[in-house]
């Protein structure tokens, strides 16, 4: 089962997340074979960490919170709230497999936190910058939550504009980049 997963930050927690970087590393190197992305948010400076993203591959719910609660950053404080849920990985592919050139255009986390009946469960046409991207879902998968997407855009607003606006209470798009060892 796929679960996404995104870390916020506490504020001024980053002094916290430097101090702590090798300790997460080493936890995600656990996971290296079920990681489907993975990769840190950033401030509108693209310096400022905001959160860090994670979509994994795990054998169900109580796996997944494990993987989620026992990250060190999350473990020392240096997340305020840690948002996990289902998700389905429509490409079908991990950000390694990513046919782009990740190096040449602004690259962001696009998550809408849906009501009603689902929305946007497949990329629209024409989206070549696609990383990742996927229906969130509730625990048993049966009831659409929202949409979560990691894509290269030229700015924030074209990446905002992949989902459709009126079928989400809200729409958040960061700065992101590949995470991993550098």
């Amino acid at each position: 089962m796929e679960y996404f997963c995104y870390h916020r930050d506490r504020p001024n927690s980053r002094a916290l997340r430097e101090e702590l970087l090798e300790k997460h590393w080493s936890y995600m190197d656990r996971y290296t074979k079920e990681l489907i992305a993975r990769g840190p948010t950033f401030a509108d400076d693209g310096e400022t960490p905001t959160g860090s993203v994670h979509i994994v591959d795990l054998p169900g719910p109580a796996a997944a919170r494990t993987f989620a609660l026992d990250e060190p950053n999350y473990q020392a404080g240096a997340y305020q709230d840690v948002l996990l849920r289902r998700w389905h990985n429509v490409l079908g592919r991990t950000m390694w497999d990513f046919p782009g050139d990740r190096d040449n255009a602004p690259q962001y986390l696009v998550l809408g936190l849906g009501e009603g009946p689902a929305a946007d469960l497949t990329p629209p046409p024409g989206q070549d910058g696609l990383i990742a991207y996927g229906p969130l879902l509730s625990d048993d998968g049966d009831t659409w939550l929202g949409t979560a997407a990691l894509l290269q855009a030229p700015n924030p607003d074209t990446a905002r504009a992949l989902l459709t606006p009126h079928r989400y209470a809200t729409i958040e798009v960061h700065n992101w980049e590949p995470g991993g060892r550098r």
